[in-house]
């Protein structure tokens, strides 16, 4: 099914890196021919007295945060002649990622902008994964300046599992666009399980014009996020396609884990499914 209708949550100051990465993804999703839908949320909080606070100062500056989020959106959008439509509303704090994910539910798509290690979106990012049903593509604002917004060179993430399956399945318009998509494995031993996993599905993609190759990594004793990143980083990826929280989710968050190193630090595009 092509991607026809994105989602982008405006959360977050609107520092420069925020704000470019907006303008980012709005050329995206312009580059997949899809319709754009940008929501901002402000947190809604109790009414206070008319005395100015400093908690009031707080929540004035993040109405205003609001403003200049839907404004980056807008500006991007009307830049990139695509079609797109902007909302904003009023939530209790502890509802803004739930909120956010329940509207990706009806999006093909959700692009989130990744500040590095920041617990508050990785929070957000965990949320859409296990509540809107969606995949995600996480934007990397640190690297936004270097990322292109079409995606000729691919990584599958292929572990064999069920979510990463799904991942190549919500995928496929973006591999089937790619001038190069590259199936990785990171595997000390290249079993025959492990070589006839892959060539199986190369010779899926094949079946939907999506032409790819297949190879695995040495891990060499680091863990296998960081090799991910590395590989990508080194083979000048654009994007990466990879199943989130293999293992469950508790472990992970507690000892870490592929999904943990991914989030908190993006390589490149990452496009997320579980």
């Amino acid at each position: 099914m092509p991607i026809k209708d994105v989602f982008l949550p405006l959360i977050g100051q609107p520092r420069e890196p925020t704000l470019a990465a907006i303008e980012k993804c709005v050329a995206v999703a312009a580059d997949l021919g899809a319709r754009i839908t940008g929501l901002a949320l402000e947190e809604d909080i109790f009414a206070r007295p008319k005395a100015v606070l400093p908690d009031d100062l707080e929540s004035a500056a993040e109405a205003g945060d609001v403003q200049q989020l839907l404004n980056a959106f807008n500006n991007a959008a009307s830049r990139a002649g695509i079609r797109a439509q902007s909302r904003s509303a009023k939530v209790p704090a502890d509802q803004v990622a739930v909120t956010l994910a329940e509207h990706a539910r009806f999006s093909d798509l959700s692009l989130i902008p990744v500040k590095p290690h920041d617990s508050r979106t990785e929070a957000v990012i965990e949320t859409f994964l296990f509540e809107s049903g969606r995949p995600l593509l996480l934007c990397p604002e640190h690297l936004v300046s270097e990322l292109r917004t079409d995606f000729e060179n691919v990584m599958i993430a292929w572990d064999h599992s069920a979510r990463a399956a799904r991942a190549v399945g919500d995928a496929l318009p973006i591999l089937q666009a790619a001038a190069s998509v590259r199936i990785v494995t990171v595997a000390d031993d290249k079993t025959e399980a492990i070589n006839r996993s892959g060539m199986d599905l190369v010779d899926h993609l094949r079946e939907h014009g999506a032409y790819a190759s297949f190879e695995t990594v040495q891990a060499g004793g680091s863990s296998i996020g960081k090799v991910l990143g590395s590989w990508a980083q080194s083979q000048a990826i654009d994007a990466i396609v990879m199943g989130a929280y293999r293992h469950s989710r508790l472990n992970e968050i507690v000892w870490g884990g592929v999904t943990k190193t991914v989030i908190g630090q993006p390589p490149c595009w990452v496009m997320i499914s579980h």
